[in-house]
């Protein structure tokens, strides 16, 4: 799949999908470098969700920066590395949901516009997207059980909104991508499950000769392959909408 000697994995997925478990159980099962995203000391989260209009356009802008600065070490350390969300999710998700609601004004919109495009047209990009398809009921269950004050003020609808443009996003992304039905598998608790994942994600990667303990498995309607045979490097640069 890739002309490199190492793998950049993205884990994608709505809040409370599941990413950061999964980059977790991922980095220890193939001793790969893990990315997380900045949220224990993001300076802005707090603030962004009791106020949206006024912190947007800074809470964005942080995570683009941030993600910008893994996304460069992934590629300058050359080392197999799972990052936990995307540049992509940023903009195309996060930054354009809180445009159309009205929290972002048209000249952030296009100043967060503008950095993410020159960006993305300097970066490799990833070699697979691993995205975690999750319900509203599986979001809001593993939101609650994490305790985080601020999300418990998270709206229904702004969840539901994201997945739509998750879908949206899914749908024309160029990167190969594997898709997890993340309500109906239970890779935290559940070894089969787990055994089961690492092994689509092996396949996914193209390179099954590499894992030892790896073996073709019969299709499983809870994952889902799209292969992107026109992977380019400005992959889905563009804003619709």
């Amino acid at each position: 799949m890739s002309s490199t000697s190492f793998q950049h994995i993205v884990l994608a997925g709505n809040i409370g999908a599941g990413k950061t478990t999964l980059t977790r159980l991922l980095s220890r099962r193939y001793s790969w470098r893990s990315y997380y995203e900045r949220v224990d000391d993001n300076p802005f989260l707090e603030d962004f969700y009791s106020d949206m209009a006024r912190w947007a356009f800074s809470l964005q802008t942080f995570f683009l920066a941030h993600r910008v600065e893994d996304h460069r070490l992934i590629a300058d350390r050359q080392e197999s590395a799972i990052q936990d969300r995307s540049l992509q999710e940023d903009a195309l998700i996060f930054a354009r949901n809180l445009h159309e609601m009205g929290h972002m004004s048209e000249r952030e919109w296009e100043t967060y516009r503008r950095l993410y495009q020159q960006a993305r047209a300097l970066l490799r990009p990833p070699d697979l997207i691993v995205y975690l398809r999750r319900s509203l009921e599986g979001l809001q269950a593993n939101i609650e059980q994490r305790g985080r004050d601020f999300e418990s003020k998270i709206p229904a609808d702004y969840l539901l909104r994201l997945n739509r443009f998750y879908e949206d996003w899914i749908a024309s992304e160029t990167v190969p991508t594997l898709i997890v039905e993340a309500d109906h598998v239970n890779y935290l608790e559940k070894d089969s499950d787990r055994e089961h994942l690492y092994a689509q994600f092996e396949n996914a990667l193209g390179q099954g000769d590499l894992f030892s303990d790896s073996a073709p498995r019969p299709e499983d309607p809870r994952f889902e392959f799209h292969s992107r045979e026109a992977h380019s490097l400005l992959g889905q640069a563009g804003f619709s909408g």
